[in-house]
């Protein structure tokens, strides 16, 4: 999920009442809950960053390293930062327990939209896809936000207890709304054309729960489609988009760019195309989650140029 929604949901379990357990609650809880995007800043190096997001900061040994690094910075400031008269003393179990729900609940978030996420790592890199909630959604934002403002304004955790539960109801029930809605292409993939997909996605759209993008892989194709609930179907497009992995420039460009094995790591629904260039041919890669229907509008992509071949 993006970082206002993971924001939103560190704030509102503190205003549910974790905020007065300890010193630094409520800013530990929000910095805990955006602490796994920490490699995102691998994306200001040379590398294409790719092969690394949503892997070491996102695996089973962040819950276990992240929220000890951050309670014990957290820790180390009010020893030396002289509290209000007011102020909470700081304790030490409880900014543990805090970065670890904020970092809990960063994991949980990011494993539901289609972007990704390696649980496993670094012991499996292994992909896991929520495919329920689209990156950016305005349910959870606005009933999170409505939930903090509210508890701040009543001073109450009822508000805020409130939106967290309203936010979980909805999570459960897109979750399963997603799971329902694979079932149902999967099943009239087959039904049409009479053998099953390699890979499938039926993935979130933004603002429209009801409505899903669906892509099949078809082997030397995608097929692009719509999934509706009401009623229940799913429509594809007359046009595929082909493949193209075993094109002899594209087999080159896999073997000699480090950036397009790289991307290739992340990437869930690879295509490519060719183009002439001066010193041989253009391979761009992208993947068709980010591209939609507008494969020119594709915002996630690495291109390199490939030599002609000398006979």
């Amino acid at each position: 999920m993006d970082n206002l929604c993971h924001t939103l949901t560190g704030a509102a379990f503190g205003e549910a009442g974790l905020k007065h357990r300890t010193r630094f609650g409520n800013a530990t809880l929000m910095i805990a809950a955006n602490i796994p995007d920490v490699d995102a800043f691998v994306f200001f190096t040379e590398t294409s960053g790719f092969s690394f997001r949503r892997g070491w900061t996102h695996g089973v040994l962040a819950p276990l390293v992240l929220p000890l690094v951050l309670a014990s910075v957290a820790w180390a400031i009010a020893r030396f930062v002289r509290p209000r008269p007011d102020a909470l003393p700081a304790h030490y179990g409880w900014l543990v327990a805090l970065s670890f729900l904020g970092v809990l609940s960063h994991l949980f978030l990011d494993y539901l939209n289609n972007y990704g996420i390696r649980l496993l790592a670094p012991f499996d890199w292994t992909w896991f896809y929520g495919d329920a909630l689209f990156i950016i959604d305005l349910f959870l934002w606005f009933s999170l936000g409505a939930g903090i403002w509210l508890a701040r304004r009543w001073d109450s955790p009822v508000f805020a207890r409130g939106a967290l539960l309203f936010a979980a109801c909805y999570i459960a029930v897109m979750l399963v709304s997603a799971r329902a809605a694979r079932g149902i292409v999967a099943d009239v993939w087959r039904d049409v054309r009479g053998t099953e997909p390699v890979s499938l996605m039926v993935g979130p759209l933004p603002v429209t729960p009801f409505t899903r993008v669906t892509i099949v892989d078809a082997g030397d194709r995608y097929e692009v489609g719509t999934f509706r609930w009401f009623p229940p179907s799913v429509t594809f497009e007359p046009t595929s988009v082909p493949r193209l992995d075993r094109a002899p420039e594209v087999v080159r460009a896999r073997e000699r760019s480090q950036l397009v094995r790289e991307f290739l790591v992340w990437s869930r629904f690879p295509a490519w195309t060719v183009a002439p260039a001066p010193q041989g041919s253009e391979v761009t890669v992208f993947d068709l989650r980010f591209a939609s229907r507008a494969v020119s509008g594709a915002r996630f992509q690495v291109s390199t140029v490939v030599e002609k071949e000398v006979p």
